[in-house]
């Protein structure tokens, strides 16, 4: 494997083949390395695939990619013990090309999508590890990998090998992630007919359904849930920081099982089989976490630059925009012959100003303030639920009357002030 490339793409995430398919297509020589046994086998993430950032890769490629459904209604849940504060949106032109986002099974959708950069001419290697990256004079020339003479050199490497990037902590472009900068997602596929799912989820042909779950379903920590409709089946998980796993001593998959059971989830998931266990880390350190993304003959893409929005559950996306503006930045020096790191930074920049640098940023302080206030989970969302049975609740009690109890419930539990200064603290947070 001593053969030299423009382009070496490790990693066959959406990131990774985003690059290489774009590297490609545009005449470069792309050799890109994956370690599982084929593109998705060790990929993972909640099922959401959003259409914008695909379609300015392959147009229309709704037509012949393996989706799920596309998602016309989107829920949220407020959760509590026995109850539910629930609000969404639902929209039919979502149901419609060229629709919005679509619910997919990554196993399925990657290897798809990493054939699609073979026939515009990738090299694709699966079942091969990278073990580090070769430094020839402050510049990195290519990569080693656990096959006999297994050194491979290029012009560019373009580190997309996840989250917890091993290559890029060899380059020093970050340290170790702390436990509050990384969340554990554990999830479950349940296949269950299609014919349930569109009833109990209000869905007609060709329809899907989002649910995110908050509060309880996570016991009050910071993390989210989500139970989201395939074709056949559904995706059910649950994820929280890190370091609320370690401080609440939960245990991810018993935490799983506690979602699945509850009253307001069991009914939906009533006669599925399990199909399969899933688990993955997730970048959420978010803005203040984005490690320096490109040096001398480097640069470093999706998950593995911590390009996730968890506030808004964006992670392909900005993983795909970020491997295309990549590939943009390695055919700009390709033209100019010079790989250095002040060539590439074209790539940080364009980073910068993009909407994904943008999001990071106005959600900087989001989980680091929900995560250090649990009240919001824990207190917030009961006390949400309670209000609405109270108020919802017709027992011959004036409705002025029933809102002054809710104000003074609220009070006695919390206090104005308190009330005041948490709500203050979270709109800063998110505005």
């Amino acid at each position: 494997m001593s053969e030299k490339f423009d382009v070496i793409v490790v990693g066959a995430g959406p990131a990774g083949t985003a690059c290489a398919y774009t590297c490609a297509k545009n005449g470069l020589k792309v050799l890109q390395i994956e370690r599982g046994e084929y593109p998705g086998s060790k990929n993972v993430m909640g099922g959401v695939l959003y259409r914008k950032q695909m379609e300015e890769l392959i147009p229309q490629f709704w037509q012949e990619a393996p989706l799920e459904r596309p998602i016309i209604e989107q829920r949220f849940w407020m959760m509590d013990k026995e109850s539910a504060v629930t609000f969404g949106y639902k929209g039919l032109e979502w149901g419609v090309e060229p629709y919005n986002n679509f619910t997919v099974l990554r196993a399925q959708f990657d290897q798809w999508f990493a054939q699609k950069a073979v026939e515009e001419g990738v090299l694709l290697i699966n079942e091969t590890v990278v073990t580090e990256c070769i430094v020839e004079n402050g510049k990195v020339t290519g990569v080693r990998t656990d096959r006999p003479d297994g050194q491979v050199y290029a012009d560019v490497v373009v580190l997309a090998d996840g989250v917890n990037s091993l290559l890029g902590k060899q380059l020093g472009f970050h340290k170790e992630l702390r436990p509050d900068e990384v969340a554990l997602t554990v999830m479950e596929v349940i296949n269950l007919p299609k014919e349930k799912i569109n009833d109990r989820f209000n869905l007609e042909e060709n329809q899907g359904c989002t649910i995110e779950i908050f509060g309880d379903s996570t016991k009050g920590n910071l993390g989210t849930a989500f139970l989201y409709t395939n074709k056949e089946s559904l995706n059910i998980g649950v994820g929280t920081t890190l370091s609320s796993m370690i401080q609440a001593k939960l245990k991810p998959y018993d935490l799983l099982d506690y979602l699945k059971s509850h009253p307001m989830v069991k009914p939906l998931l009533a006669g599925g089989e399990s199909a399969e266990y899933l688990a993955h880390l997730i970048p959420e350190g978010g803005f203040r976490s984005v490690p320096k993304v490109a040096g001398n003959g480097v640069l470093v893409v999706g998950d593995a630059a911590q390009l996730v929005n968890a506030i808004h559950r964006e992670g392909s996306n900005m993983a795909m925009a970020s491997g295309k503006m990549a590939a943009e930045a390695i055919i700009e020096a390709k033209e100019r012959n010079d790989f250095s790191e002040a060539s590439l930074n074209s790539y940080r920049d364009n980073l910068n100003t993009s909407f994904i640098m943008k999001d990071l940023e106005k959600y900087k302080d989001a989980a680091h303030t929900f995560e250090h206030n649990p009240q919001y989970f824990r207190e917030y969302v009961p006390m949400m639920n309670q209000a609405a049975s109270t108020f919802f609740t017709v027992d011959g009690t004036p409705k002025k009357e029933k809102q002054k109890q809710i104000m003074n419930s609220i009070k006695g539990q919390k206090g104005t002030f308190n009330v005041i200064k948490d709500l203050y603290r979270a709109w800063k947070a998110v505005k």
